[in-house]
């Protein structure tokens, strides 16, 4: 197992860029260690590795994922959220703890903490959602990975209209954070779920609009009809 990982730091290594360093910086306010990959070449090597690997255990594969994660690069995250995304079929609940250590020992951007609640997340949230409520204890975390993880988790949920009630009660608990980050992840699960439910969507952020930032405001009614938007951005 170890040999795998040093052969895959390798390639990447390989296929890394400085100029495309330096410019995936200007995507993020904080610094991030990245080896300068176009993503589409990332999930192409992340795919060719998981050949390697997929008849290993789900413990043995979440090891390896773990391992991806220390390291702190921005490349080595996404494929660890590739790979355990791709054993989605084999989770169970005793899965939530191991990414809820990972977003909160290893999440250090919004690329990391977006791709792996989207997807891995939210499909564990998807096939167990008795685990909403501890979702939803992430929103008190000091950690704003944690708090942005408790709404972007919901998005591709909210895309097909589920949780709707769930969705509200974490804006509400979110709704006055000071955090950008913060802000732009649960506007952005409020802008998905008003694709099925604008009307109750709409509401909300009316009945907020005097307290809620204007970040989370503008995210959560960007797929609105115009006329709505104006009233909602109005005084």
């Amino acid at each position: 197992m170890t040999t795998i990982i040093e052969n895959l730091r390798q390639t990447l290594s390989d296929n890394s860029n400085e100029q495309l360093k330096i410019t995936t910086q200007h995507f993020f306010k904080e610094g991030v260690k990245c080896y300068g990959i176009r993503s589409a070449t990332v999930g192409q090597i992340g795919k060719e590795y998981f050949k390697a690997i997929k008849e290993l255990s789900k413990a043995e594969i979440f090891s390896l994922c773990d391992e991806l994660w220390r390291s702190g690069y921005i490349e080595e995250s996404i494929i660890a959220c590739a790979w355990s995304y791709n054993l989605k079929k084999k989770f169970e609940p005793t899965d939530f703890k191991v990414f809820e250590k990972w977003i909160n020992s290893y999440v250090n951007n919004w690329a990391s903490c977006d791709t792996f609640c989207n997807h891995t997340v939210g499909k564990f949230i998807e096939m167990y959602p008795i685990y909403l409520n501890d979702l939803k204890q992430w929103t008190q975390s000091n950690n704003r990975w944690m708090k942005r993880a408790s709404a972007v988790s919901l998005i591709v949920p909210a895309r097909q209209g589920k949780f709707l009630n769930d969705i509200l009660e974490i804006a509400d608990i979110l709704l006055l954070d000071g955090d950008d980050m913060v802000q732009k992840g649960y506007g952005w699960m409020l802008k998905v779920a008003s694709q099925k439910h604008q009307k109750a969507v709409y509401e909300y952020v009316v009945a907020n609009k005097a307290l809620m930032p204007r970040t989370a405001l503008r995210y959560a009614i960007e797929k609105m009809p115009s006329e709505l938007k104006k009233l909602a951005m109005g005084k």
